[in-house]
Parts: C-alpha cells; sequence; structure tokens
C-alpha cells in the first residue's frame, strides 16, 4: 500500500529536506517519528530537495506498507509531528506513482523586503537597499524562460547528471508601499542552489551592478557567474508541487500572508 503525505515546513532548523550524515534533515525527522509509529524502520521519498535553511509551503512525501493499518495514519502521524512540520493530508495511491519521478513541475517563490520588520525577518529576506531598479530585474526574469542550460547558476553542477531545466514560467512582483518583492519560478527541475544564485543576480541588476545585456549572456553561455552573492535561504519556498493525475492546493497560511498583494 502507497500512501502519499502532503505537508509544509519551516527549514529553519533543518539541514534541508535529504537525510545526510551528521547532520539533521526534515526526512530524518519524520523517519524517526513513523517508526516509532509503526514499531519499525521506516523510508520516505520526497518529492525533491530543499537545501539547509529553505522552507516548504507545498511537499509531497510517499511511504510503502505492506498492510493497511488498525488505525487512522492522518490523525496519529499528524499528533506526532514537530511544530516546524505539519500535515495536510494522507491519501492512497498506486504502487507505481512516485513522488518524485511523476512531478511534472515545481515552484518556487522567492521573498524580500527592503525595510526592516522583525515579523518578516525569519521568513522573507531582508535587503537593506530600497533604491533597486525593479524593472530592469522584472526584465531580467523573464529572461530566464528563454534558456534552458543552468550550469553557471549551479553551486555543484558535477552533482547533476545534466544541467539543463526547462522553466516554464519567470516573474518579479513588487508591492513598493510595502517594500516587498516576490520572484516566482516554475520548472521540471532545478540545480543546487540555482534559485538562490539567481535572486543574487537579479539583486545585481536591481543595483545596477549587472547589465541585462551581461546577464543574458551568462544564460546564453553557460559559465559561473563571478561575483554573484547567493541569496539566503530563509526566504525561499518550495511552494508548489505539480502531477499528472494529482491536484493539491498550497494550504500553508504563511505562504498566502506573504503572497498578499505580490501576484
Amino acid at each position: 500500500m502507497r500512501y502519499f503525505f502532503h505537508i509544509a515546513y519551516d527549514g529553519s532548523k533543518y539541514s534541508g529536506w535529504q537525510w545526510q550524515p551528521n547532520f539533521f534533515s526534515v526526512q530524518e525527522a519524520i523517519e524517526q517519528k513513523l517508526a516509532k509509529i509503526f514499531k519499525e524502520k521506516v523510508t520516505v521519498y520526497g518529492c525533491g530537495r530543499t537545501d539547509k535553511g529553505v522552507h516548504a509551503a507545498q511537499y509531497f512525501f510517499h511511504l510503502t506498507l505492506n498492510s493497511v493499518p488498525d488505525f487512522e495514519i492522518e490523525f496519529v502521524v499528524r499528533q506526532h509531528l514537530p511544530k516546524s512540520i505539519v500535515l495536510f493530508e494522507v491519501f492512497q495511491v498506486d504502487e507505481t506513482q512516485h513522488c518524485r519521478y511523476d512531478a511534472i513541475s515545481r515552484s518556487y517563490d522567492y521573498f524580500l523586503h527592503t525595510k526592516a520588520d522583525p515579523f518578516l525577518d525569519k521568513y522573507s529576506t531582508l535587503f537593506n537597499y530600497e533604491k533597486l531598479n525593479v524593472s530592469a530585474m522584472q526584465q531580467a526574469a523573464q529572461m530566464i524562460c528563454r534558456y534552458q542550460d543552468f550550469r553557471g547558476f549551479c553551486l555543484q553542477p558535477e552533482s547533476h547528471n545534466h544541467t539543463r531545466c526547462m522553466v516554464s514560467n519567470s516573474r518579479l512582483y513588487s508591492d513598493k508601499e510595502q517594500h516587498r518583492l516576490r520572484f516566482s519560478i516554475t520548472g521540471n527541475r532545478f540545480l543546487k542552489g540555482m534559485n538562490r544564485i539567481l535572486i543574487g543576480a537579479l539583486l545585481k541588476i536591481g543595483r545596477e551592478q549587472l547589465t541585462l545585456t551581461a546577464f543574458e549572456e551568462y544564460l546564453r553561455n553557460p559559465k559561473a557567474m563571478p561575483n554573484i552573492k547567493i541569496a539566503p535561504p530563509n526566504g525561499l519556498y518550495l511552494s508548489r508541487v505539480e502531477y499528472p493525475t494529482i491536484c493539491r492546493e498550497n494550504k500553508s497560511q504563511l505562504y498566502s500572508f506573504l503572497k498578499s498583494d505580490l501576484s
């Protein structure tokens, strides 16, 4: 019996989604709790990787069981998870379905604010520079969809089989009154650090330290971008995962709040 778990998590205190030695990951936290519930070692498979400190407003993992438990899985698991991980729903799927390989697209959002706010700082990145050329940043964001090889925007290109990504949407939204920005990007896959490097490049364009022509040249000819400060992880969210036959809305209230007036 295979089950999909629809969750969200605050990645602040985790080393990322995937289990890794000597670091505490979201996957490890979940497997520890499930092992206590099912009284055996449990392995779960996630819909993708998120880096250290990155959040997920929508995430799916799957678990295969030999038999149907004699308790309500959703209720019991929800009671055992830490506060940083919220379970929205559990539903049974065909045993051939895989939460990672069957996903057809993933969307990420990066939230920034340019005016200090103690209530935003944990979940949105403060960029203390108000005179940004937002129009140039928006033009650059739209350029991203035209290209497929993002080797120059990857922290560890050798760790991937290839560095091509099909980006179907890339936009920057701005609310000048609230001093807030949202970068939204959708693609079939993403490389390690890719979105945070792109944000770093957009901010450099906004400060007029990088021209649109130079940025497009890096997109056209894959090579590492020099002197790009990688954006911090706290503003980045995996916000939507889409499947051919499964449709679930993003239920994170914090994400909805951050997204308000930035659409």
